[in-house]
């Protein structure tokens, strides 16, 4: 069964204690995946292999978009840096969680196409 890893922030106070999609900006020079792969590494301890994306959402700043994509761990276990938690979280749990309101829309999408036999091409079979 599919999980996805869900993370909980520690900071800033408005959003500690919510659930969000492990990664964070991209800085100057950097492509999004090489950034995505660097947050997981300063983030969890991790590299990963990037896969498909999931989604984007517009966010509230004018011209900041978050990207979702899939992935799976390739090195390492995650483990807590500067989150307070770490879950993998099947379709059925995703709802067991209090998201970021920016993640949401892309939870929403998440759970249809975990909800799809066979939709889901990634990650590949190990």
């Amino acid at each position: 069964m599919p999980r996805v890893l869900a993370a909980q922030r520690r900071e800033p106070p408005a959003y500690a204690g919510m659930w969000e999609f492990p990664g964070g900006k991209v800085e100057p020079g950097e492509s999004e995946h090489e950034a995505l792969a660097r947050e997981c590494r300063e983030e969890l301890d991790v590299d990963i292999e990037i896969g498909p994306p999931l989604g984007e959402v517009a966010l509230a700043s004018p011209g900041w978009v978050l990207r979702v994509w899939f992935g799976r761990v390739a090195r390492g276990r995650p483990r807590l840096v500067t989150h307070d938690a770490l879950r993998w979280l099947s379709a059925a749990e995703l709802d067991d969680v209090v998201w970021m309101p920016a993640d949401g829309p892309l939870v929403t999408r998440l759970r249809e196409v975990l909800a799809r036999p066979g939709n889901c091409a990634w990650p590949p079979a190990v």
